[in-house]
């Protein structure tokens, strides 16, 4: 082959590479278009989450509240710091201080959806659910949900947790639970079906709130969510 033929066959295949390039670029873009996108407003800020693809039921269902208006003037009426904030209880609307909170649902729930990739990382969105002394099945509230804030595992609690427990973890999960931190113990026990990917801040300021004998926050957080992308 001589040096020109030599010449188009190389510019031949940088031409084939850059559109291969350009079109798993263009196939990235439109993946990222396509995530669904919840914005929790609070007095303290607002959570961006981004709702997983991978369970769909929770994730559709969580759709059809935003879009109902269900959650909005709810409360994040269960704050417990270093653990978690829960709120979207239809019976927090307006509820009357000092009021028992967390019992109130919408009349269904929803299957368990598990995914070991799926871990309770900090800012991981979560479904409540009753205990497994009444829901063996470990069925999901049809409305209420939790955001973890947990806190930073050293890799020798990590190591406890995989031998004592029986609980594995990817490299990568390690590192989240060992960086960001979470509460590894709540995987595969509780549905997670997605996560905060901007205000992470805002977890941490309402964990901080006052809290009374029921960790009702003394002074009330209520939310409003919006579809940000569908």
């Amino acid at each position: 082959m001589n040096t020109f033929k030599k010449l188009l066959v190389f510019i031949a295949c940088l031409i084939t590479l850059n559109i291969a390039t350009s079109m798993q670029a263009q196939d990235t873009e439109k993946a990222k278009s396509q995530e669904t996108l919840v914005a929790i407003h609070t007095p303290y800020g607002d959570m961006i989450v981004k709702l997983y693809d991978q369970t769909p039921r929770h994730r559709d269902n969580f759709i059809k509240l935003v879009k109902e208006k269900q959650y909005d003037s709810t409360l994040f009426h269960r704050v417990i710091k270093g653990f978690m904030i829960q709120g979207g209880d239809p019976d927090s609307k307006h509820a009357a201080p000092g009021r028992m909170l967390g019992s109130g649902d919408l009349g269904y729930t929803i299957p368990a959806e598990f995914n070991p990739a799926l871990i309770h990382k900090k800012g991981a969105l979560a479904a409540a659910r009753t205990g497994d002394q009444v829901n063996p099945q470990r069925r999901s509230s049809s409305c209420q949900f939790y955001i973890v804030q947990g806190r930073v595992y050293t890799p020798q609690e990590i190591q406890i947790l995989k031998s004592r427990y029986g609980m594995s973890f990817t490299p990568e999960q390690e590192q989240a639970y060992s960086t960001v931190g979470g509460t590894p113990h709540l995987d595969m026990q509780y549905t997670v079906f997605g996560e905060v990917i901007e205000g992470l801040e805002v977890i941490d300021k309402i964990a901080a709130q006052p809290t009374d004998g029921g960790d009702r926050p003394l002074e009330d957080i209520p939310m409003t969510m919006t579809l940000v992308q569908e």
